[in-house]
């Protein structure tokens, strides 16, 4: 039996999630530039805590000058009529599909309630947005503790605000909103854009293994990656073929340079990548997947280095508007980030 040193931290379980979960993005992920705005309580811990990428810890002995250092969002026992509330800044505009509302740790602490109401505002003030025409998107549901709860949305509107509120008081561990960037891709004159970043709407349609770091939806992040584990990698295959990810652009558009950044995948990164692309009109993400395999080549096998930035523009094949592309490495390995420039298609 697996035995616990006394003071080390204990990490959350991760979340068991549904279809529509594994194919959305965090738009509450900071990475996006999501920001708790405003709260009427965090007394025991300090609600930018809930929306934390990484999983919920608790570190048994650790106090601070309010009490037990707990890893997320915790209100005070209210003692008066009310309830408690965060406003929650997602890192961009976007179509909610669902919530994971994680109470780990928190087991006598946790809220009974928790309801969530959202708005659409170009304003972060505090009191602009408290006066906000808030609309509710998850009524009141019941919490339980120490437990993910998994919950879908009912709204087709797009939103840039949340309002969580806490019924009566207690704590949440991490907040997770499930959802699709709406972007509104554009592109001056001369001008390239990246068409499959995930704050321009890109997402990760499918892929065929992610066994270490994140799904291949790490690959549409901001930014460099922060470690070997801040991207997409596979197993080390052990039979013929190779490993792909299909990946949605943010709109359709013409790519004319393709970035792969191997940052800090040393004795893992793939020997060569290649990439095939498609315009797409209907379809599942199954179907998608499935016709992905015959789709045309824009970019032809390329050899990769380790922890290496790879730029490639010359050998961008020249096939007008796509709206898909399957990102393909030779045999397996990892990949940080892969960025594809080009142009939106017109309006």
């Amino acid at each position: 039996m697996a035995s616990h040193t006394p003071g080390a931290p204990v990490f959350a379980a991760p979340a068991e999630l549904p279809d529509w979960a594994l194919r959305s993005v965090d738009l509450a992920n900071p990475r996006l530039g999501a920001k708790a705005i405003a709260t009427s309580d965090d007394f025991f811990a300090e609600v930018s805590r809930m929306l934390n990428p990484e999983p919920a810890q608790f570190v048994p002995g650790k106090f601070d000058t309010n009490g037990k250092w707990m890893d997320g969002w915790e209100s005070r026992r209210k003692r008066v009529a009310g309830h408690d509330w965060a406003i929650v800044r997602l890192g961009v505009k976007g179509l909610i599909r669902g919530f994971d509302i994680d109470t780990s740790h928190f087991t006598g602490n946790y809220p009974p309630a928790v309801s969530i109401e959202a708005c659409v505002s170009d304003s972060d003030d505090a009191e602009t947005l408290e006066a906000a025409n808030w609309t509710e998107i998850l009524p009141a549901t019941p919490c339980g503790p120490n437990s993910h709860h998994i919950l879908e949305c009912a709204s087709a509107e797009a939103w840039t605000h949340l309002r969580v509120n806490m019924y009566p008081d207690g704590g949440i561990a991490r907040l997770r909103v499930y959802g699709r960037p709406v972007g509104s891709l554009s592109a001056a004159a001369g001008e390239l854009v990246d068409l499959v970043a995930m704050e321009n709407g890109g997402r990760a349609v499918s892929w065929n293994d992610a066994s270490f770091g994140s799904s291949a939806a790490a690959l549409l992040l901001p930014g460099r990656g922060m470690n070997m584990g801040d991207g997409w990698e596979t197993r080390r295959r052990r039979e013929p073929g190779n490993d792909w990810c299909v990946l949605e652009l943010g709109a359709p558009g013409t790519v004319e340079k393709i970035e792969v950044d191997t940052a800090f995948f040393k004795g893992n990164y793939p020997d060569r990548c290649s990439v095939q692309a498609a315009y797409v009109t209907g379809g599942t993400d199954r179907s998608i997947t499935t016709q992905s395999m015959f789709w045309q080549t824009l970019l032809p096998e390329q050899k990769l280095e380790m922890d290496a930035i790879h730029t490639f523009t010359e050998q961008v094949a020249r096939l007008g508007t796509i709206t898909h592309v399957r990102f393909n490495i030779f045999p397996d390995g990892g990949v940080s980030r892969l960025r594809l420039w080009g142009k939106p298609e017109a309006k």
